[in-house]
């Protein structure tokens, strides 16, 4: 079975294409999932000040 060398290429083109997009997907899935922590830290940063800011007021008051 002789095939054109230029089926070969794009097989190969196909198969590289695919592991490109997997890995791609896989980085911004991963900076995504970074970006929610960073983000989570900061809401629970806030929420700690909030809750440190009322009791200095009900103990004040």
């Amino acid at each position: 079975m002789d095939l054109p060398i230029w089926i070969y290429f794009v097989v190969a083109g196909v198969l590289i294409s695919a592991f490109m997009a997997i890995k791609t997907s896989k980085e911004d899935r991963d900076h995504e999932m970074e970006w929610i922590e960073k983000e989570g830290e900061v809401y629970m940063n806030r929420l700690e000040e909030e809750k440190e800011r009322r009791k200095q007021v009900t103990e004040a008051g």
